[in-house]
């Protein structure tokens, strides 16, 4: 399905529960991935659950106008009217990787729209960032290599070893992923796209501080699941985030930084149980 936001055409997946107040779950994906990456998900809980799921402008389906400047501030615009567009009024939110910052950007803008946070792999601590990702971060324009180097991730390779690394069994991981993730990296313009986002990435970290501050002033509900062998978002940033939210649910799986890829049949109850709990 499409709906139009400031001249994009935003493509979204929607599960049609059964009971129409079913809780809501507003599902954020991450780099280099699109809604697709919840579609087993959304199998699994969308007969009980209505559950969301937009590709941002860059990703996916999503169609966005040549001109469109590429940003997180302009993700989480996008996902903001995404949001007001299907008049939805109060969701937990699920944030991993990229959805994290598109996410606390809104619920920043909105808290009164978060009744809970689900967030897997999705970081917002300095602990949280492992070396790798600290020189990723550290990459400006301009910088001799630091171009090639983001595009060297956009590569299939680069791409399948997001999927691969860190897991128990990789050759039992559907390749699908990893293969509708290239396709619309080899898009027109979609390279380009990722190459201003990777640049935009410190403006992340920045609003680390503002973040965890809205997590102690709101005390949402949270559930954190986290793969603990992330090659960007370790383990200590799962437990981060305890320090702020004392009461957050907290499961470390051992696989890597796509946990749904491997570890679904044993997220997708304890993402069921706390939208139980918490939408009551």
């Amino acid at each position: 399905m499409y709906v139009d936001v400031e001249g994009v055409r935003v493509f979204y997946r929607e599960s049609v529960p059964a009971e129409p107040d079913a809780p809501v779950l507003l599902l954020l994906h991450g780099f280099p991935s699109g809604s697709h990456q919840f579609r087993r998900l959304i199998d699994e809980l969308g007969d009980r659950y209505r559950l969301i799921a937009p590709d941002y402008p860059g990703f996916g389906h999503t169609q966005a106008p040549e001109d469109f400047t590429y940003s997180f501030d302009r993700l989480a615009d996008i996902t903001e009217g995404f949001v007001r567009e299907l008049g939805l009024t109060r969701f937990v939110m699920y944030v991993f990787d990229f959805g994290a910052p598109v996410g606390f950007r809104l619920a920043e803008r909105h808290p009164e729209w978060i009744a809970g946070l689900v967030v897997q792999n999705g970081n917002a601590y300095e602990e949280g960032l492992s070396p790798g990702a600290r020189d990723f971060v550290a990459l400006r324009p301009g910088t001799p290599g630091a171009e090639k180097t983001i595009r060297d991730l956009l590569t299939p390779s680069g791409t399948r070893g997001q999927y691969e690394s860190g897991t128990r069994r990789p050759e039992l991981l559907s390749p699908d992923g990893w293969t509708l993730d290239q396709h619309f990296l080899d898009l027109p313009g979609r390279k380009e796209a990722q190459v201003a986002l990777a640049f935009d990435y410190h403006s992340n970290v920045e609003r680390y501080d503002r973040w965890q501050a809205w997590l102690r002033e709101h005390t949402p509900p949270a559930l954190i699941v986290w793969g603990r062998n992330d090659p960007f978002f370790p383990e200590p940033g799962a437990r981060a985030y305890l320090r702020d939210l004392p009461d957050a649910e907290l499961h470390v799986f051992d696989t890597g930084h796509f946990a749904l890829e491997e570890d679904l049949p044993e997220i997708a109850p304890l993402i069921a149980r706390f939208l139980d709990r918490v939408w009551a």
